[in-house]
């Protein structure tokens, strides 16, 4: 089997000329993203749609960004990532619509043997990381080859997550672990015990109205170019 057939059956592999080149392709992409007019949006943006497998004019990435192939990564609609994130990304990396992901965050699909035997060879697996919709990734966070995260949840900054965290959760810790769910009752706090004030409520409210006749609504609202029309 070739590289790339043993890479989609989880298997190890080592990587071949096909795989250097694709990986050679990808790192031209973020050289040029790394090193563009970090206020430049639209080439910033450009250059992400062409680096993902999946992404939109919704997408944005804060440069520096670092990937191994970026064709295995497909993002949902309004994704953002902030400064120096990297992803492994050996196998697919899925991130769902709203996902906010924190700076300095690793993806990790990439992973080699427990036993030194295979490493010292080169071996290598890799193992698909899912990230549900509507999920906030804490800065300096770690996500483990073959990880699952729910819809709905927040990790805490500085988590490494080895296991599956399931939907409305708030997870934190190393290794990470569900801290409780997230409820009705978190609705109206900005941070701790401070509450949203009068007039974002007002804001949130009319927001939640609109997103009931136009479910589309919530995320084109959240995009920095989506513009307020009444």
């Amino acid at each position: 089997m070739t590289s790339k057939e043993r890479r989609k059956k989880g298997m190890l592999f080592l990587a071949d000329e096909a795989d250097w080149e694709q990986m050679k392709a990808a790192r031209r992409l973020t050289q040029k993203l790394n090193t563009v007019d970090r206020s430049d949006f639209e080439t910033i943006r450009s250059i992400i749609n062409e680096l993902f497998g999946k992404s939109d004019e919704t997408t944005f990435v804060n440069p520096p960004f670092y990937c191994d192939y970026g064709f295995h990564i497909e993002v949902g609609k309004n994704c953002f990532i902030n400064f120096n994130c990297t992803i492994l990304d050996n196998a697919k990396v899925k991130l769902g619509d709203c996902c906010l992901i924190g700076p300095n965050v690793g993806i990790y699909t990439a992973g080699h043997t427990l036993h030194p035997e295979s490493r010292q060879y080169g071996y290598e697996y890799g193992v698909s990381v899912t990230v549900g919709n509507n999920v906030w990734i804490g800065g300096n966070t770690v996500l483990c080859p073959g990880v699952h995260v729910g819809n709905n949840v927040v990790v805490g900054a500085g988590s490494v997550v080895t296991r599956d965290i399931p939907d409305w959760s708030f997870a934190a810790g190393n290794p990470c672990r569900v801290i409780r769910k997230i409820t009705e009752e978190d609705r109206k706090y900005v941070y701790k015990q401070r509450e949203i004030d009068e007039e974002i409520e007002l804001v949130l409210k009319k927001n939640r109205e609109k997103s009931e006749r136009d479910p589309f609504y919530a995320g084109k609202r959240q995009s920095p170019d989506f513009k307020e029309n009444g």
